[in-house]
């Protein structure tokens, strides 16, 4: 008796999911990555302060 179809071991071709990787990769960036890439690197002073004050009033001192 032989093995059902979905017994049978997959081919080893990957080839639809290299073409659609090379393909997104190739397009470009995501809108979402470039919109993080954009953002500001430093924060200003009044956030951090902002910050500050939220990490004393929920008691956690380090």
């Amino acid at each position: 008796m032989s093995k059902h179809v979905e017994d049978q071991p997959r081919s080893p071709d990957h080839n639809r999911l290299r073409e659609y990787t090379r393909q997104e990769r190739e397009s470009g960036m995501h809108p979402a990555i470039w919109a993080l890439h954009s953002r500001p690197l430093m924060r200003g002073s009044v956030n951090r302060k902002t910050a500050e004050y939220l990490r004393i009033a929920r008691g956690r001192t380090v």
